[in-house]
């Protein structure tokens, strides 16, 4: 969002830090994966931006052109938010050839290495970040992704907190 996520930082005793911004709620909304190549372990991260709320057909494009990046079968582990629901099962009923969905239990963020993403980018890369409009929140996201996906120890760091095995 335009609003800053405010953290804990430090200053000069009696100089503390003042961050002004405009009561904005523009919002950028991101669909993203990591992938996992089954024989290697290679990780790598797509991701797709977006100025509005993701919704099921968005996320049957996303899937689509990952798929178009990675012509082979897929093992698409989701959480159980309403879009992603719709989304598998409009995917199913085109892809089933090469598309399989496995569902991560009910309200466990934690066990969803891709929620860390999330979390890395905005509480530690954005933390305090004030952007000026849309323009500039949507390149500051595209670089701490881009970021992310460049450190694949990071992106091993995210299966070790969801204390899941690659």
């Amino acid at each position: 969002m335009l609003q800053p996520t405010r953290r804990r930082t430090w200053a000069p005793r009696g100089q503390t830090p003042v961050q002004r911004a405009w009561d904005r709620h523009d919002r950028l909304s991101v669909i993203g994966a990591i992938t996992v190549s089954p024989r290697r372990r290679h990780l790598s991260e797509y991701f797709q931006i977006l100025d509005r709320n993701v919704d099921a057909e968005d996320l049957v494009w996303f899937v689509e052109q990952m798929h178009r990046h990675l012509p082979r079968k897929i093992i698409l582990v989701w959480d159980r938010a309403g879009p992603h629901r719709r989304a598998a099962k409009l995917l199913l009923a085109k892809h089933a050839d090469w598309l399989t969905i496995e569902w991560l239990p009910p309200y466990c963020p934690e066990l969803n290495p891709e929620e860390q993403c999330w979390k890395h980018a905005k509480y530690d890369d954005l933390a305090n970040f004030i952007p000026d409009d849309l323009d500039e929140l949507y390149e500051a996201v595209g670089i701490s992704i881009q970021q992310q996906r460049s450190n694949s120890q990071l992106l091993r760091s995210y299966f070790e907190h969801a204390k899941l095995r690659l």
